[in-house]
């Protein structure tokens, strides 16, 4: 793409100094080629480890789209062998029960939806078992291996077809979205014809077939929209012959992933404490035959993540704690509990075990992004298998360390900051905060680059990054999560300018060089923060942030979810509250320069958020702000030149604001092939 003339001056210093960096610290054009381990499950006897490999598009030298999601298995001989790669995206990767083959979800070739693979444990080429007539969405084997039982929207009428082909295809909105119903399909020599389970009303997600071989365990939902799926999700157990409902368990609130105890008798899940607890992040057990549920960790100041039952007396779990992770374990009946792994070293988010108690795990560190980790009862501690970008370890990384300081009120928080690449002593540097959306969500002691994290291209630069998990992140129990609860923009936001404070007194940060960034939630502080305490702030970029949370009620697609754990009041009962806590009402008064950018098609925070905080802010004409759309894009960019276009942009604005001439904003225009 060519320059404008109005831009050019800039982006050759801005680019320039992209390419004196490419083999020194990192840049948004490395950022855009990171690989990284998405899951991984062991064999049943412990042989071998199936993983997915997640690679991004080329920007500029391929067609557009997300990234590739590949099927890589770690063998006995401890290489990593690639079995489904190239233009793919395979998922819900599981071994079969005999360990003989891997199953898989995926659409390849000509297939129309997303069907069910299976390839040999030796490699060669896969088959088709299952394929529908809509996207399978989850799926379980039976413990004989002779049938599955999958989640899948039923077949559009032939009459409905007919009508879309001709036009007629309007969409009547949260009515027409279809239910993932229950199927169970026998694998024979030949492709399946599946069965439905018409009895079982709802739509399903988290499919497990029990380990007894008689009953499914299913999360039902009242309908598919998202809100019911957060807020609303039961745990239904159903005949795995007749298809009845034959138990229901209540849990409260959220739920996350559910497993069987060998046994049968007993179901493990992630659950939220009540209706209000922002996260499912405790752990409960309860009879696979109905009854109250228990959890097994009370009083546990830290948020489960994932669960595995080593026998049938004894659980496994992984848990963020703070920034860090630990691994522990607890008999059924919550009656005993250890720590296997403590919390330090690698921050681990998935966990699976085999037969022998191998546990493979993915996870990361400040030096590199997600990986495969094998941890047995020989180690003391889990050891490294894959190195999915080799070429990072010819880039200089600045330090990350935790960071502990106190809010106004005396409350104890904590975070993370990678210094400035270079940072010589005595001097004092811009500063980008760094806030996480959610707020149900936190910062870990691992890599913080992304497309949307300036993280380690910022470093390189010589700015300071600060992450805070600021009051209301999902680190430290249940009523720390509650925290914000019914007071939007609060003290929650008041922990970040208090952050702030915390990184100038140590003398790091320049008081007149501090921007801010964030996504979603994230995208709400930043808001907040440059209108409310636009003083403090002297460049802000925001993404699918919030900006009024009276339309944003009526508009997004979790309404439910807002109401129960985020707000506790409707706009109806406090009009002017919501208006006083939303930053469009400020605008007026920032002189913050203000970058938006969001998806064109969002629906969790529609774009009219965007575009009314950039109307007012361009009308009271006291800052400079820019809006950028991205088309096709949701919550969050998902594809390749859209990723590299935000990181080129974030990085420009804060350049420009925080060590530049500032005023007028920068050219809109950018290059993106990346020099020599």
């Amino acid at each position: 793409m060519k320059l404008t003339r109005r831009c050019a001056s800039f982006a050759l210093v801005f680019f320039s100094a992209v390419r004196l960096l490419a083999a020194d610290g990192l840049t948004s054009f490395d950022v855009a080629k990171l690989r990284n381990v998405g899951s991984a499950v062991i064999a049943p006897d412990g042989s071998r480890i199936a993983y997915t490999l997640v690679v991004p598009r080329g920007p500029t030298t391929e067609t557009d789209g997300p990234a590739w999601v590949e099927l890589h298995v770690l063998g006995r001989d401890g290489v990593s062998h690639p079995f489904v790669t190239g233009e793919v995206n395979v998922s819900a990767v599981r071994w079969t029960r005999d360990g003989r083959s891997i199953s898989f979800l995926a659409k390849r070739g000509k297939d129309e939806f997303r069907g069910l693979y299976s390839i040999s444990a030796e490699g060669g080429e896969a088959g088709r078992l299952i394929s529908h007539t809509a996207d399978i969405d989850a799926y379980s084997w039976s413990p004989d291996g002779k049938r599955v039982a999958f989640l899948a929207a039923d077949e559009s009428p032939k009459k409905r077809r007919e009508l879309e082909k001709k036009g007629f295809n309007q969409q009547v909105y949260e009515e027409s979205a279809p239910a993932s119903r229950v199927w169970i399909a026998s694998i024979g020599w030949q492709e399946a014809k599946p069965r439905l389970f018409s009895e079982v009303s709802g739509s399903g997600s988290e499919i497990e077939w029990a380990p007894t071989g008689g009953s499914l365990s299913v999360a039902i939902a009242p309908t598919s929209l998202i809100d019911d799926w957060y807020m609303r999700r039961k745990i239904t157990v159903i005949d795995a012959e007749s298809g009845k409902v034959a138990a229901k368990i209540d849990n409260p609130g959220k739920l996350g992933s559910i497993a069987w105890s060998p046994d049968g008798k007993s179901l493990a899940f992630l659950s939220a404490a009540d209706l209000h607890d922002p996260s499912a992040g405790r752990l409960m057990v309860a009879p696979a035959s109905g009854g109250a549920a228990r959890d097994v960790l009370p009083g546990y100041e830290g948020n489960v993540a994932q669960i595995a039952w080593r026998d049938a007396d004894t659980i496994v779990f992984l848990g963020a704690e703070g920034v860090q992770s630990a691994v522990g374990e607890v008999r059924r009946d919550g009656s005993a509990r250890r720590t296997l792994l403590p919390a330090g070293g690698p921050v681990f988010f998935t966990l699976d075990l085999a037969r022998d108690g191998s546990v493979v795990l993915v996870g990361q560190s400040p030096e590199h992004l997600s990986e495969v980790f094998l941890w047995t009862q020989r180690e003391g501690k889990p050891r490294r298998l894959t190195t999915s970008n080799p070429w990072l370890a010819s880039k200089r990384l600045a330090p990350q360390e935790v960071v502990r300081f106190q809010a106004k009120d005396g409350l104890a928080l904590e975070g993370l900051l990678i210094h400035p690449l270079d940072e010589k002593k005595g001097e004092k540097y811009p500063l980008i905060l760094a806030v996480h959306g959610g707020p149900e969500s936190h910062y870990s002691n691992g890599w913080l680059t992304s497309y949307a994290d300036p993280g380690q291209i910022a470093a390189a630069r010589g700015f300071g990054v600060f992450y805070p998990n600021y009051r209301g992140s999902t680190v430290r129990g249940v009523a720390f999560s509650k925290m914000g609860q019914g007071d939007p923009a609060g003290k929650e936001f008041d922990d970040l300018v208090d952050a702030v404070d915390h990184m100038i007194g140590t003398g790091l940060v320049d008081r007149a060089k501090v921007g801010i960034t964030g996504g979603s939630y994230g995208g709400y502080a930043t808001a907040w923060c440059s209108t409310k305490y636009s003083d403090r702030f002297a460049a802000g970029v925001m993404f699918v942030g919030i900006s009024d949370l009276v339309s944003k009620a009526g508009t997004t697609d979790i309404s439910q979810e807002k109401y129960l754990v985020h707000a506790r009041h409707w706009p109806w009962e406090d009009w002017n509250r919501m208006l006083e806590r939303s930053p469009i009402t400020h605008a007026g008064q920032s002189h913050t320069p203000m970058l938006i950018l969001g998806g064109k098609d969002d629906p969790r925070v529609h774009p009219s958020q965007s575009l009314a905080f950039y109307r007012y802010v361009k009308l009271s004409g006291k800052a400079p702000v820019r809006l950028v759309l991205y088309p096709g894009e949701g919550h969050g960019n998902r594809f390749s030149a859209h990723r590299l276009d935000y990181n080129l942009r974030m990085l420009q604005w804060f350049e420009h604001y925080l060590k530049g001439a500032g005023g007028q904003p920068p050219g809109y225009e950018l290059e993106y092939e990346q020099g020599e």
